[in-house]
């Protein structure tokens, strides 16, 4: 059973591990309370979505949302230009979770379309 003690704790280990990571990746002007305050709801969505057992494409297509938002965020309160990295950085999960769900639309397309009848009249 998830105790809501350990995801809290879980959650903010990752929370501030993103903060630091991004604020070595990013402009000196922009320091790891800036981001953590420009990524802050989204792990406390994603945390709560975690603690309710969303269903776990679910879950994935919503975090991929989430660090876009975040990502844009980010880009918003920097006092400076992000890199074009970071920029695309952003959109690596949602591609990755598309990638995914085509893939497996893909896998599974002929368990769905009927096999061919022919008709004799």
């Amino acid at each position: 059973m998830r105790h809501p003690l350990d995801i809290v704790a879980m959650f903010a280990a990752i929370w501030l591990l993103a903060a630091m990571m991004l604020d070595a990746l990013t402009p000196k002007e922009l320091t790891t309370v800036m981001i953590g305050i420009a990524i802050g709801p989204a792990i406390v969505i994603t945390a709560v979505f975690y603690y309710l057992r969303c269903p776990r494409l679910d879950f994935a297509v919503m975090f991929a949302a989430l660090w876009l938002i975040s990502d844009i965020a980010i880009a918003f309160i920097s006092p400076k230009q992000l890199p074009h990295f970071l920029i695309a950085l952003g959109f690596v999960p949602a591609l990755l979770i598309g990638i995914v769900l085509h893939w497996q639309r893909f896998q599974r397309r002929d368990e769905q379309l009927p096999a061919p009848s022919v008709k004799r009249g």
